[in-house]
């Protein structure tokens, strides 16, 4: 389909599209099969890649920064390290509550490597089962230490996949089509608005899902039978939030790694990441939580805004997020990123890991 990124329409090509400063891109082809994974990668997954591929703790990759602890930021900080830990050990879970929730301090760089570490892993088992029309995929891997290369050259800052079997990054495409495209027919011209619901292009929020309503000491989903539901922070209503039980409530509200006053800081961070999968409202093609909770990265690189390139590598991010209004949730919403956004590494707690499977992944031994 056509879309004009950010406009609530959409276009059966761009060649129906109106001119638009912003330009018309075509979205959602995808002409292979291809897998995308039903939840966002975990806390606990995210932690158990760290201490695998960094059991030392020195972090050579900057995979971690003291923002995601729980001491600089005890709201959001998600991940804590510890330099007197055994080897293999230096990461941990925060806080219980946190190791079913996305894992929030990504980019592409981290997602890649990510992607990597499964890709040169082993492939214990996989196992596909059926609920009503959906084809569920379940693979067991042991991850690999090694992150560099794999699916992904990251000696290349333009690094694209380099194999047409194994993890992925999911493309912008792959995304959209899996988030968006109802293959029985339904939305406008097969595509919904929302990951959630089909939505009325035109209409602005006025068919927006339900905003998510979190238990305020651990992040479940507390209004699940209120069908549609996404996490994010519906116009005129209390963005979805909660802050561990450990954490003393002045320092859930005040405490935090940039110095910013208690209004300011309220201001700027309200929504909460909520337990993956809970809001429990599939997508067209069965997944979760691609509407809402965490913006995630697309290995797709795309030309950066005018006058901002300075020689970096821009990907396409699709997704939520809880601190932002229904139009992030729009097809439309295809945001871009540096890859390599220190910035958004150390103060933006809601850009998540989605992982894809693309040929025939079997088990058996590692990748060479």
């Amino acid at each position: 389909m056509g879309i004009i990124p950010f406009k609530d329409a959409i276009y059966r090509s761009c060649a129906d599209a109106p001119s638009s400063s912003a330009g018309c891109l075509t979205v959602g082809g995808v002409g292979y099969p291809f897998e995308v994974g039903q939840l966002e990668v975990t806390v606990e997954q995210w932690v158990a890649f760290l201490n695998t591929v960094d059991p030392s703790g020195r972090d050579p990759h900057d995979l971690y920064s003291e923002t995601e602890g729980s001491t600089s930021w005890p709201k959001y900080g998600q991940v804590d390290f510890s330099a007197d830990a055994v080897s293999g050990r230096h990461y941990s879970v925060a806080y219980p509550q946190w190791a079913n929730k996305p894992y929030g301090f990504a980019n592409f760089l981290k997602s890649a490597r990510f992607v990597n570490s499964l890709y040169n892993g082993r492939l214990i088992s996989k196992q596909t089962s059926t609920s009503g029309r959906f084809v569920h995929v379940t693979y067991q891997v042991e991850l690999s230490a090694r992150t560099e290369r794999g699916m992904y050259d990251l000696s290349r800052p333009d690094a694209t996949r380099a194999d047409d079997t194994g993890f992925v990054v999911p493309s912008q495409d792959e995304w959209i089509k899996a988030a968006y495209y109802d293959p029985t027919g339904g939305g406008t011209y097969s595509y919904w608005k929302y990951p959630t619901n089909a939505g009325v292009f035109g209409d602005g929020d006025a068919t927006a899902p339900s905003p998510t309503v979190l238990n305020p000491t651990t992040g479940d989903v507390v209004n699940a039978a209120t069908q549609p539901l996404a996490s994010y922070h519906a116009s005129g209503r209390p963005a979805p939030s909660w802050c561990p039980p450990q954490v003393r409530p002045e320092a859930c509200a005040t405490v935090n790694p940039f110095g910013l006053d208690p209004t300011t800081y309220a201001e700027l961070y309200q929504g909460s990441l909520s337990t993956v999968g809970q809001a429990g409202t599939l997508s067209p093609w069965g997944t979760l939580d691609q509407g809402g909770n965490a913006v995630e990265s697309t290995d797709t690189i795309t030309p950066p805004p005018s006058g901002q390139g300075l020689g970096r590598v821009w990907r396409r991010a699709h997704g939520g997020v809880s601190n932002a209004p229904a139009f992030q949730l729009w097809l439309s919403a295809v945001g871009l990123q540096p890859q390599d956004n220190v910035f958004y590494n150390h103060t933006y707690p809601w850009f998540g890991i989605r992982v894809g499977a693309i040929g025939d992944p079997q088990p058996g031994r590692s990748k060479p």
